[in-house]
């Protein structure tokens, strides 16, 4: 079939797989080429990243794996390719990924599956026993804007409001390019606790405690689970709303998987900040596309902008396994440090104040940001052509070492 973008609203609903090839690959080449040739003696060997599909969780593999040569095990929750649909892009991402590592030797298996779900935990704990025996990282990068908690018989929805007071404001309408007045009313108390429920820290402790209980921890497993913070321009739609209540119970969990882990008085659990990027969560929260695209350019600007793959290789190397990284006083790990430089900062509210349709161009990287938003999902990607007819379903992965270094 040609496979051209079909978007609607914030997501696009195909994905290309040539592109999301490419999209893997153009990491996996970043890792390779800036690799620190000084590989830490406690570096992970055995890694399971759940939530891998897409954005950081799937950097994180890619850094992992092409850093440490870590076997990697990620769980993720896609839409299969059909004869006449493309699968969703993380099904191809992780295919790829899968490839690339296996042909380094590497153990890389995926269990497509819905992550909340008590059946995933234990078809990723026997896949754990069967292969890598044990995991020294978990890291947990699930996004998701519905959970269905199975003992309760409920789904619960998150929203993406302001906390407290209505909140009004600008935003970016991507498909027109447009400039526009926004005004979201404040959450109510049950819309707060279920976004709690959907992205705070119940399901990362719930993974831990299943994970510890079966035995397939290492004595010094690390785990990790990202966040962002921002500053004055999106508290009001993110810190300080129903999402930031949300990032806030990740601290709560983080000190509880401390407490449950402790078994030489060193941390375990740890939380990491990084920077406003493109990602499909962050496209769907308003304000956030039009304090990206003028990020980008006022980062671009000034030389300190970092991709996805850069922000992780980064968090990893210089925090989590290394001690160059900035941490705050809640003993997070911080790598959004460039982004909440006052000189970045003020230049961005300087545009925000006087930006509209007519000067976005000007302003704002909304170029950088389209292209990245479409990169997602496999296109945008000069060397493809997206005219020529592709197969929707690639060969599977050989299969035939899948058992090497256990």
């Amino acid at each position: 079939m040609i496979i051209k973008p079909k978007i609607k609203g914030f997501i696009c609903v195909n994905a290309h797989p040539q592109g999301c090839e490419k999209f893997v690959n153009n990491q996996i080449d970043h890792i390779t080429s800036n690799i620190n040739k000084k590989v830490p003696n406690n570096r992970p060997k055995k890694v399971l990243i759940i939530g891998c599909s897409s954005g950081y969780g799937l950097a994180s593999r890619i850094a992992l794996a092409f850093t440490y040569q870590a076997d990697t095990l990620g769980v993720y929750f896609d839409r299969e390719p059909t004869e006449k649909k493309t699968a969703s892009s993380g099904w191809y991402n992780n295919k790829s990924f899968e490839s690339k590592a296996k042909d380094q030797g590497l153990i890389a298996q995926s269990l497509n599956m819905d992550a909340f779900q008590d059946s995933a935990k234990q078809d990723t704990i026997k896949l754990i026993k069967e292969t890598l025996k044990q995991v020294d990282l978990v890291v947990y990068s699930l996004a998701s804007p519905r959970r269905f908690v199975e003992r309760e018989n409920k789904t619960y929805s998150s929203v993406l409001k302001p906390v407290g007071e209505c909140f009004q404001g600008k935003t970016l309408n991507t498909d027109k390019q447009t400039v526009t007045d926004i005004q979201l009313d404040a959450a109510t108390k049950n819309e707060i606790d279920a976004t709690v429920k959907v992205m705070g820290g119940d399901d990362w402790q719930q993974w831990m405690h299943a994970l510890d209980d079966a035995g397939v921890l290492a004595e010094n497993c690390k785990t990790i689970a990202y966040t962002y913070i921002g500053k004055e321009l999106t508290k009001p739609i993110y810190g300080d709303a129903t999402i930031g209540k949300a990032k806030e119970d990740l601290d709560r969990a983080a000190l509880e998987i401390n407490k449950q882990l402790n078994r030489s008085q060193k941390k375990s659990a740890y939380i990491g900040v990084l920077k406003a990027m493109v990602t499909q969560s962050s496209s769907a929260i308003p304000v956030m596309p039009l304090y990206i695209s003028l990020l980008y350019k006022v980062m671009k600007e000034n030389n300190v902008h970092e991709n996805c793959i850069e922000q992780v290789a980064r968090l990893i190397t210089t925090g989590l396994y290394g001690d160059a990284c900035q941490i705050d006083n809640e003993g997070r790990l911080r790598v959004d440090d460039l982004e909440l430089a006052d000189t970045i900062q003020n230049e961005v509210k300087r545009r925000w104040q006087i930006i509209n349709t007519q000067n976005l161009n000007e302003l704002a990287d909304f170029n950088g940001y389209r292209n990245d938003f479409l990169q997602l999902f496999g296109f945008g990607f000069e060397h493809i052509n997206y005219d020529e007819h592709v197969n929707s379903k690639p060969l599977p992965v050989c299969e035939d070492h899948i058992l090497e270094g256990v």
